[in-house]
């Protein structure tokens, strides 16, 4: 990855991997996100060997870099005895790491878990092993990337250290990164934008920006630490334009992979906001 920020929006795969790259790219992308498979099924899916080496080709031609994003079913911590139990988890979590390794993607973003009744401790130790299952053989490059949780479903997931250390104690730290999601750590409380340098200072202390490979960049429709997790356009939110500026600008998030999940603009794509972003960065067309 180049020094140039990597700034783009999630697309659709409707007409394929490859055509989501060119889609990314006329909008005035360098980045985007995109389901591997359906978003709402943990069904397998054949990788598509020619659309995912058409959309790696274009990628790298056209320096573009990717992230694929887990269907919303995925709960890694889901134990043996789940209604849709670990072992289904594990293969849907290998399903897409094969298609993001096929499409040149730098990972899968997964949320971090959700655990229902069940103790916290039993919580945290399914997705270790979760994880630990799906990585066992793994050897290709994309990684597997935790993203934070907004609290909407439980506290669970909120912080960067329980994030930090479910990838420390798994077998294969070096194959997992983190995606940080900005309307969610507003959502959590974990980020008061009027107050970022303690943001970046925990994250320091912690060890979680070297592992940073993405951003999922939302502004919030709801207050502040309210753990309601609903995007609002970049800049007309609650956490506005300087907060995400002030943050994404920062040094710790040199080099992340940038990606807005709001609403598409009037001509179906995000190429106003991309435009936005840029100029934070001294970047625009």
């Amino acid at each position: 990855m180049n020094n140039s920020p990597k700034i783009g929006a999630h697309v659709s795969i409707r007409g394929g991997y490859g055509r989501a790259a060119r889609f990314a790219w006329e909008s005035g992308a360098t980045s985007f996100q995109y389901f591997p498979k359906n978003p709402r099924s943990l069904k397998l899916k054949s990788v598509d060997g020619r659309d995912a080496e058409d959309c790696a080709s274009f990628c790298q031609e056209h320096g573009i870099v990717s992230i694929a994003h887990t269907p919303y079913p995925t709960n890694m911590a889901a134990g043996k005895d789940a209604a849709t139990p670990e072992a289904v988890m594990v293969s849907s979590l290998r399903n897409d790491l094969e298609i993001a390794e096929a499409c040149g993607s730098l990972g899968i973003v997964v949320h971090f878990g959700q655990f229902g009744g069940m103790e916290p401790l039993q919580g945290y130790q399914n997705i270790i092993q979760c994880m630990n299952e799906t990585l066992a053989s793994w050897e290709g490059r994309a990684k597997l990337l935790i993203e934070n949780q907004a609290g909407n479903h439980g506290r669970e997931g909120m912080t960067l250290e329980e994030l930090v250390k479910v990838r420390e104690l798994s077998r294969y730290p070096e194959k997992i990164g983190f995606c940080f999601d900005t309307c969610h750590a507003y959502a959590a409380g974990i980020w008061n934008p009027e107050d970022t340098e303690a943001l970046l200072r925990r994250g320091d202390d912690l060890g979680y920006w070297p592992h940073l490979v993405a951003v999922h960049l939302n502004d919030s429709k709801y207050p502040l630490a309210t753990r309601r997790d609903r995007h609002a356009a970049i800049g007309q939110g609650y956490i506005g334009e300087k907060g995400l500026a002030g943050l994404l600008t920062s040094e710790p998030l040199q080099g992340a992979a940038l990606v807005m999940e709001t609403e598409k603009g009037p001509d179906g794509s995000h190429s106003r906001e991309i435009s936005l972003v840029k100029a934070w960065f001294g970047t625009e067309d």
